[in-house]
């Protein structure tokens, strides 16, 4: 009994030390954040809030008209804000932008992998490029950007480093398969560079939103009768039962990074579905396939691919409105 009433003053101890080590408060005015993806949805409201709180702001993109049009509308509240042209899954892109950054402000001090791609449709819709493409996006563009700031971040031993997952990095979906299969790569390259980055005083933070009213279905990518996934997808995320206010969601995430959490899930759908999987993730693999029943089936335009603007219908307009209202707002209209 005393062995066992040790082990457990131990845990305890532990976890104190660990709740205390993770709320290292870390202001960002005055800092360098760069937010790889942040000409628009998420990453364009992580880019304003960062900017609210008094940091120095990079932003990248592979879309020139995109990164102008978001530094103008970030300009516009007289902040500080550098754009660089980059495709992050490219590992000299990558490790250009990086340096140009730094010779414009200084070392970094926060990086937020925010760059993804979203592709949705049946598995018999998905080609390996697609598999490809996720990874590239998600976990490579994430691997490169990180690698390159780190040995500053090292050698001065601070510095935060935010990746954005999904819970499709928690849980597989249905119909996002390759989406999931980079988000699960990144999420265990985050949690991974926690555990090994505290000794160097570099704090990781893992995201794992749920669904969030940005606007990016518009230019999300949708394959097999493409209209029926574009309604299904967009209705979701445009409901407020299912989906959060992507603004409200870049504050949370920002708070964490500040803080230096290990990890932050957003939306209670969401953190609902992570406890249920953690706790009986057959059961919530078992619900999925039910789900999946009702998604649509495939054919139309098969393993070709289609935007969301280029997808909507009018039973999908019927129910975006939110979303329509937030893609304005969120430089997700070209």
């Amino acid at each position: 009994m005393k062995h066992a009433a040790w082990v457990g003053a131990g845990i305890v101890t532990g976890l104190a030390i660990t709740k205390a080590m993770q709320t290292r408060m870390f202001s960002l005015e005055g800092k360098t954040v760069f937010i790889t993806g942040g000409s628009r949805g998420l990453g364009f409201l992580l880019a304003a809030e960062c900017a609210r709180r008094g940091a120095r702001v990079a932003i990248s993109a592979r879309d020139t008209d995109e990164l102008s049009k978001a530094a103008e509308k970030l300009r516009a509240g007289g902040n500080e804000v550098f754009t660089v042209e980059a495709d992050h899954a490219l590992q000299e892109e990558a490790e250009l932008a990086v340096e140009r950054v730094s010779s414009q402000f200084g070392s970094i001090d926060v990086l937020v992998n925010n760059a993804g791609k979203m592709t949705v449709g049946p598995l018999e819709t998905m080609t390996i490029d697609d598999y490809r493409d996720s990874l590239n996006v998600h976990f490579w563009g994430a691997y490169f950007t990180t690698m390159a700031v780190l040995p500053r971040m090292r050698q001065t031993r601070r510095g935060r480093i935010v990746n954005i997952s999904s819970i499709g990095g928690k849980i597989s979906v249905p119909h996002m398969v390759p989406y999931s299969v980079g988000k699960f790569a990144l999420t265990g390259f985050s949690e991974g560079l926690r555990a090994e980055l505290r000794k160097d005083n570099v704090l990781v933070t893992t995201v794992c939103p749920g669904l969030m009213r940005t606007g990016s279905a518009r230019n999300a990518s949708f394959k097999g009768n493409n209209e029926d996934e574009y309604a299904w997808f967009s209705a979701s995320a445009s409901l407020p039962v299912t989906s959060i206010d992507a603004t409200d969601a870049a504050c949370a995430i920002m708070d964490a990074c500040e803080r230096g959490r290990a990890d932050l899930v957003l939306s209670v759908p969401a953190k609902v579905a992570a406890i249920m999987h953690g706790l009986m993730p057959g059961t919530v693999e078992d619900l999925l396939g039910l789900a999946n029943r009702l998604l649509p089936r495939p054919g139309g335009i098969g393993r070709q691919a289609r935007t969301g603007t280029r997808s909507a219908s009018k039973v999908s307009r019927s129910w975006t409105k939110l979303n329509d209202e937030a893609a304005e707002q969120n430089n997700e209209v070209a």
